[in-house]
């Protein structure tokens, strides 16, 4: 066996480490060629790694890396990093924040930002932790705080951007204009802006200026896109545009077109979820319920692919807001109330409430829920305690909890909500409402509370649209209806004096008349003088007993009247005969049985079949010898006769042939 080589010993060729100022110009080349390349970013994190392995507690090598990472999407390993320094008491709360901004631990980033008020990117991110928490008075009253000069060093299209997305979802896009006014920017500066100004007039319902502005910023945004993006990145970047002029179609009454653009953009799946997420929403809730099952479908691509249950993915749960996640969970729970899956509707809406504390549509779900499954008081209870808890959001709440009593006929209750709406209680229509409600159920006392308690507030109020001369009227009809003519004719003469209205005068005289005629008499006299009356002598008249008409001679007049009318409408006409038809010899008259089959005519008889002929035998065309010799050979008929004999001798040889096969 050979012996084994001695291995050489290895010469030393270790190097001296580079220089921490090469290893810090290689960060900077790798940071200033980037351009966004997530290689160059790995090539910043092998750098920064060098110059901690020389020295572990650099600064600014740490910074490096932790951005580096966050430039490369890895959050999940910048942020273990940061929290791996955390002993060398090196300041990465910003980061930090931003790494937990972005996994979408909303509250825990905010505590991270405390004590940074100076800082204008930590400012920028506050402002978008507060508008993704749903807190767009906070976050504008955040961008109200900032000084001027505070506001130069930040990103100015980045904030006026961020500013008109803050007043739309604070409910306050009238304002819109006027603060991009006081900002001295105008809404085509770019396309972002020009896209969150269009969302603007949305909200305030101007559709068509929405439009046509939704056109500009899609242009703004091919032209500035095209140099940097390519056409399919640029696609995706202009996705909400699309999404967004879509919806506007469909307020525009162009709802072919809205459902061929959602459905586009459906099909391109492009790397967008929650661009696709608000179009097959916004495709659902226009279908209503005319295709179900597709919906139900469409909805199952934005779910968590291992949740059994509806949830929404993680991408789309961090970048949806609060308002759009409500909405598809909504639009879902209907959908699945439609297909009467009950249990699936169930179970959905009993975790909606943890998802949203502080909305009412889990409850008014869970309301129709209820009601679907025959349980109406308990669906009323629901939406009363709702009601309770968030008095600032009671409206809707008790205008559902209205419809549903009183469509279960439980009428103190719908009432009794419609009640507690302190915006449109002393509206006519909702007072109308009350009172019906009040008066079916048998509570007329209770109904005149309500007009009185109406006209009472109407009475007091400054406003320039004053309901009293709508209000009134039916309230004096009312107590006239009920008995109560005094108070009927208060009410009346009230009208008289400060409306003026003619009717109502009308009203207060046959008011009157049933309980003060004197006063009756002296309103009577404002009243106009019919025409044609002035030769009527009332009193004489009011003495006879009226001209009695007679009756009989009336109605046979009216008789004999008609009778002229019928005879004078009949006109006879000549009718029409066959062709070459004389109606003066007609000839015999034709058989009424003509248009039946001839077996079912009455004078049809059937052929009988001769069954005692003989039986010819032999073969075929063979002819018996006393028939060949009766028959004469000069005659026609003869021959004839026997042709069909040959031909009844060969069928029946045929048969028996036939039968002896078998």
């Amino acid at each position: 066996m050979a012996p084994k080589s001695k291995e050489k010993p290895k010469t030393s060729t270790s190097q001296p480490p580079p220089a921490i100022e090469d290893l810090f110009s290689s960060i900077q080349k790798h940071i200033t060629g980037s351009n966004d390349h997530q290689s160059e970013f790995q090539q910043v994190v092998k750098v920064a790694d060098q110059v901690l392995s020389i020295v572990p507690s650099d600064e600014d090598a740490i910074r490096c890396k932790v951005v580096a990472l966050i430039k490369d999407d890895q959050i999940d390993v910048a942020l273990s990093v940061i929290n791996s320094f955390q002993k060398l008491q090196i300041d990465l709360g910003f980061e930090k924040a931003y790494c937990l901004y972005r996994q979408n631990k909303l509250e825990e980033a905010l505590v991270c930002l405390k004590g940074r008020e100076g800082d204008p990117e930590a400012f920028l991110l506050e402002a978008q932790i507060l508008y993704r928490l749903g807190k767009p008075d906070a976050c504008l009253d955040l961008y109200q705080k900032v000084s001027k000069a505070e506001l130069e060093e930040l990103d100015v299209n980045n904030l006026e951007v961020n500013i008109v997305a803050g007043l739309i979802s604070a409910g306050k896009a009238s304002g819109v204009q006027k603060t991009l006014e006081n900002l001295k920017t105008k809404p085509t500066s770019s396309y972002d802006l020009a896209y969150n100004t269009a969302c603007s007039l949305i909200e305030n319902n101007n559709y068509a200026d929405a439009e046509q502005l939704l056109l500009t910023a899609r242009r703004i945004g091919q032209e500035t896109l095209t140099d940097d993006l390519s056409e399919e990145d640029i696609e995706i970047e202009l996705a909400p545009i699309a999404v967004q002029l879509a919806y506007v179609q469909q307020f525009l009454g162009k709802t072919e077109e809205s459902i061929s653009s959602y459905l586009d953009i459906i099909k391109r799946n492009l790397d967008d979820e929650p661009t696709l997420a608000v179009a097959v929403n916004n495709l659902v809730a226009l279908k209503g319920s005319k295709d179900i099952s597709d919906g139900l479908r469409k909805f199952d691509r934005l779910k968590e692919k291992d949740s059994q249950n509806f949830q929404l993915s993680q991408a789309l749960d961090a970048k949806l807001s609060q308002k759009n996640k409500e909405a598809i969970y909504a639009n879902r729970v209907l959908l699945l109330l439609h297909a009467n899956k009950m249990d699936q509707a169930r179970e959905l809406c009993a975790a909606l409430p943890g998802m949203f504390p502080e909305s009412v549509i889990p409850a008014l779900l869970q309301a129709a829920v209820l009601v679907r499954e025959n349980k109406t008081a308990k669906a009323e209870e629901l939406l009363a305690q709702c009601a309770e808890k968030f008095p600032e959001k009671s409206k809707l709440v008790l205008l559902a909890r209205a419809q549903i009593a009183a469509s279960a006929s439980h009428l103190h209750v719908a009432a009794e909500s419609l009640s507690k709406i302190p915006d449109i209680q002393h509206l006519p229509a909702t007072v109308a409402t009350i009172v019906s409600l009040k008066e079916r159920a048998g509570d007329s006392d209770g109904a005149a509370a309500v007009l009185d308690s109406a006209i009472k507030w109407w009475s007091n109020s400054m406003t320039e649209s004053n309901k009293l001369s709508v209000l009134m009227p039916q309230a004096a009809a009312f107590k006239l209806r009920h008995g109560q003519e005094e108070e009927a004719s208060r009410l009346y003469e009230e009208i008289v004096k400060n409306h003026s209205s003619t009717d109502a005068l009308v009203g207060l005289v046959t008011t009157l008349a049933r309980v003060n005629v004197d006063k009756a008499e002296t309103y009577e006299k404002q009243l106009r003088p019919l025409p044609r009356l002035n030769a009527v002598d009332v009193d004489n008249l009011e003495k006879t007993s009226g001209a009695k008409p007679n009756e009989g001679a009336a109605a046979s007049s009216s008789q004999e009247e008609v009778k002229k009318e019928k005879a004078k409408r009949k006109r006879k006409r000549k009718p029409k005969y066959p062709k070459g038809f004389d109606p003066a010899n007609p000839g015999p008259p034709p058989d009424p049985e003509r248009w039946l089959p001839r077996r079912e005519r009455s004078s049809y008889r059937p052929k009988r079949k001769d069954k005692r002929a003989a039986q010819i035998r032999g073969s075929q065309g063979a002819v018996t010898k006393d028939k060949q010799e009766a028959a004469p050979p000069t005659s026609k008929s003869n021959q004839a006769a026997s042709s069909k004999a040959n031909a009844a001798a060969s069928s029946s040889s045929r048969a028996s042939k036939k039968k002896s096969r078998r």
